[in-house]
Parts: C-alpha cells; sequence; structure tokens
C-alpha cells in the first residue's frame, strides 16, 4: 500500500469532517432591572431571533448599585421573558447570581422530534391541493 496515498486520505477525511461540523454558537442579551416595556419587548424580539437562527441565548440581568438590594426584580424580568418564550425555548441554565450580574442560558427547542410528522403532513397537503 502506498503511505502517501493512504496519508491523503486521512487529510481529506479529516477537512471533510472538519467542514460538516455544527458551530455552536451562543449569543448574549443583557438587561436591566427597570427596563421599560418597549425596550423589553425590542430585546424579546432579539432573542427570538437568535433562538429561531438556532443559537443559544445567554440572558444576563445587570445590577448596578443599589439594585443589588432587589434580585427578585431581576428574576422577575427572567420568569416572565421565559414565560413568553416557552413555545420556542427551553431553560438550559437555572437563573443564578454571579457577582452583580444574574445569568440564565435559553436553548432553543428542537425541531428534529416532530420533524417526520411534519414533512408528512406538508407532503399529505400537497397531494391533497394537485
Amino acid at each position: 500500500m502506498d503511505y502517501g496515498k493512504y496519508k491523503y486520505d486521512q487529510e481529506v477525511k479529516a477537512k471533510h469532517a472538519r467542514k460538516n461540523q455544527a458551530k455552536l454558537e451562543v449569543k448574549e442579551m443583557k438587561f436591566r432591572p427597570k427596563i421599560g416595556d418597549g425596550d423589553y419587548e425590542t430585546k424579546k424580539k432579539h432573542v427570538i431571533r437568535f433562538l429561531s437562527s438556532g443559537a443559544k441565548v445567554k440572558v444576563t440581568i445587570m445590577f448596578r448599585g443599589r439594585e443589588m438590594a432587589h434580585p427578585d426584580l431581576g428574576l422577575a424580568i427572567l420568569e416572565r421573558l421565559v414565560e413568553d418564550l416557552a413555545d420556542i425555548a427551553v431553560i438550559e441554565n437555572q437563573p443564578k447570581v454571579e457577582g452583580r450580574n444574574m445569568h440564565m442560558m435559553l436553548a432553543p427547542i428542537s425541531k428534529k422530534s416532530g420533524s417526520k410528522k411534519a414533512k408528512a403532513a406538508e407532503k399529505e397537503e400537497e397531494s391533497k391541493d394537485a
């Protein structure tokens, strides 16, 4: 066997494996405890866009000064966000406080579990229309 050919085949396989690997992307959205309704809705839309593109989202509540005495306000914002995004996201890491910030990780709900059923339903609809 030709060692050069073997080594070349190994490099081609490695290159192909690197090309097809899934890159995990983590986006971050920062909130403040005294956020207004309009700002909240805008940031929520950004989080929805990130999740729909397949990225995980790290939600951070930043506390300044005396806001540290009221972590319940930050927790309320995170719970509101989770409630609003219940149909497209799932909590990966529960909220936890680290220093002056409170973090939580959201991951998109995988569509793989129902994809076969959805494709079958689409084919049935197409066959009915034709």
